[in-house]
């Protein structure tokens, strides 16, 4: 083994030894990173790279997106626009066994194409929609379970944080990206609102069906929607089409956004300014890690790790679908105990490199685009795995009676459904790509 490769092991292991003793994850990465860089070179070779590093990473235009989506959520959340797509979603399907549960999944869908956080979108409908479900009779373990794979909804689909993160790292075009999301995140929500009516057929006391709405609610439930709905087709809509670049299309949305909010009287100056906190705090901690994982990117890169694991690869001649399954089964194996973003970040210097230099049949770019939807869903997956699914802590927080393990349990079947789905967008490209191909 090379001794620059042995050093990047060792790096790795530092790397998540750290992260088991809850160093903050930037934090882990930019240490390790400058300890890896210093012992390849020396001080000052290390001092010369951070003296231009940070301000040409920060500097770079297209991370504008990253706040500007971050602030089209928060005010969305503190908007009331969540309760309002509950209320339409339950007024239309509501009365049917499961009919709320497939309600919450469908407006978090919806929510999703104005927020692109996972944890926002699930902190957000377990707040709204959790009083409701059990109200209603729901099985505590079964709403809950329904509201943490609903929130994956966020990131699934677009426009998407993960993603926007993905393209800047792999340099891919943020606009295909999100195209190339579309499809698989409304088979998403296909698939979870099919669990839920498997689900309820077999033991329907789990959802009951809810009270039918009067005329009158449901009419103001519809008109109420229309406004999130319009900013929805406005922000994804206007990536698609072209009219808007993904940065000018989140300016508008987080306009739309406010003034949606100002003029209904549900955003108050208060709830304003919590948005605009809760913004600077989220980026700050994205900015850390993007920091921290390009000064540890810039050692892998020093030690030469991912050319020569990409070297070893394609000396062992196995086939790339092989080699597909192989990284993605790591991936759902470090998103079960890894926060996503920073094991996204982490591995894709050494797994990007390689998936690219394997011949699926499709083009370089084909594949990258291909390759970042594949980890957005083993991303999602890892949001609601256990043991340590993050979205499962933010319900759990909301719903202190609801014993933890319950609230796997209610996940497991949508987990099921989601190992579908990866396996019928791995063996199916088209389903990521053609949408791509279509509008370019």
């Amino acid at each position: 083994m090379a001794p620059e490769f042995a050093l990047a092991l060792t790096g790795f292991g530092v790397l998540l030894a750290l992260i088991a003793l809850r160093a903050p994850v930037g934090l882990a990465m930019l240490l390790v990173g400058m300890g890896g860089y210093v012992h390849i070179l020396d001080w000052t070779a290390l001092g010369n790279y951070l003296k231009t590093t940070p301000y040409h990473l920060f500097a770079n235009y297209t991370l504008s997106v990253i706040p500007l989506f971050i602030l089209m959520g928060a005010l969305a959340e503190r908007g009331g626009l969540a309760r309002d797509l509950f209320a339409a979603a339950n007024a239309l399907i509501g009365r049917k066994p499961g009919g709320m549960a497939m309600g919450v999944i469908g407006a978090c869908g919806c929510f999703g194409a104005v927020c692109g956080s996972s944890v926002a979108t699930t902190a957000t409908f377990a707040r709204a929609a959790l009083p409701e479900l059990r109200r209603y009779g729901y099985d505590p373990g079964f709403a809950t379970g329904t509201i943490a794979v609903g929130g994956t909804l966020g990131i699934l689909i677009p426009p998407s944080v993960i993603l926007v993160i993905y393209a800047i790292s792999t340099e891919q075009n943020i606009a295909k990206l999100f195209m190339a999301a579309l499809i698989p995140g409304l088979l998403a929500v296909a698939l979870y609102i099919l669990a839920i009516a498997l689900i309820v057929r077999r033991n329907p006391a789990l959802g009951p069906p809810a009270e039918p709405p009067s005329p009158a609610e449901r009419r103001t439930a519809f008109l109420n929607v229309i406004p999130v709905l319009l900013i929805a087709v406005v922000v994804v809509g206007g990536i698609y089409g072209g009219v808007f670049t993904p940065t000018e299309s989140a300016a508008i949305g987080c306009i739309g956004t406010l003034a949606v909010g100002v003029l209904r009287g549900t955003l108050s100056p208060r709830q304003i300014r919590e948005s605009l906190f809760a913004t600077a705090e989220t980026t700050a901690m994205i900015f850390a890690i993007l920091l921290g994982a390009e000064v540890f990117n810039a050692f892998l890169a020093l030690s030469q790790a991912p050319d020569l694991l990409g070297l070893w690869i394609s000396e062992q001649d196995y086939p790339p679908y092989v080699v597909l399954g192989i990284l993605l089964l790591a991936y759902i194996v470090l998103g079960a105990v890894m926060d996503e973003l920073a094991m996204m970040l982490l591995t894709l210097p050494v797994f990007f490199p390689v998936i690219t230099a394997l011949d699926f049949g499709l083009t370089t770019e084909e594949t990258a685009i291909w390759f970042g939807i594949l980890v957005l869903v083993v991303v999602g997956i890892g949001l609601t795995a256990p043991p340590i699914g993050l979205n499962v802590f933010v319900v759990s927080g909301l719903a202190k009676d609801v014993p933890m393990a319950r609230i796997y349990r209610g996940v497991l079947p949508f987990l099921a459904m989601d190992l579908v789905r990866l396996g019928l967008l791995v063996a199916f490209p088209a389903l990521s790509l053609w949408l791509v191909t279509a509008l370019s």
